[in-house]
């Protein structure tokens, strides 16, 4: 088996690439949707949730940057073209959302979806011991469900 300079499979590695691209590229498309919803937040909840909002893209913009650099030091090429993000993104574009619930539940979704993501790319970087994808999806994971967990409380205070 041949191994890269980290001393992982290469084969693997490079397979751990596209999918850390894949979430690049969603990343890329949650953090636009979020930069949205923080322009366009209307409603008596203006102020906390534009606040939570910025407080959430630029947690995001640190995550792509991770990610991307990642993808570098396994020996890829991170995407950066918006036409790689929209091709490789499954996450929907948020667009002119001013309504606080529908803002919150774009994120759950968003949320969700990565999660799934993560955790497909956790599995593969488990099987080749790639502790350092490992910890990232890992911290990604914890810190997502927790939001998730805080979003659907915050929804619930409409019923």
């Amino acid at each position: 088996m041949k191994t890269n300079i980290l001393g992982l499979p290469v084969k693997e590695s490079e397979l751990i690439v596209t999918e850390l691209n894949i979430l690049l590229s969603n990343f890329q498309v949650y953090y636009q949707n979020l930069r949205g919803i923080h322009w366009n937040i209307r409603g008596k909840r203006f102020f906390d949730l534009h606040v939570k909002f910025e407080e959430l893209y630029n947690d995001s913009q640190l995550k792509i940057d991770m990610i991307a650099e990642r993808v570098l030091t396994l020996g890829g090429s991170p995407f950066h073209t918006f036409e790689d993000y929209i091709k490789n993104s499954q996450l929907p574009v948020g667009k002119n959302i001013s309504i606080d619930e529908k803002a919150i539940h774009l994120i759950v979704n968003s949320l969700s979806h990565l999660l799934k993501i993560e955790r497909e790319i956790l599995n593969k970087s488990s099987e080749i011991n790639d502790e350092g994808t490992n910890s990232m999806m890992s911290g990604f994971i914890a810190e997502q469900e927790k939001i998730i967990w805080m979003m659907q409380a915050w929804l619930e205070e409409g019923l």
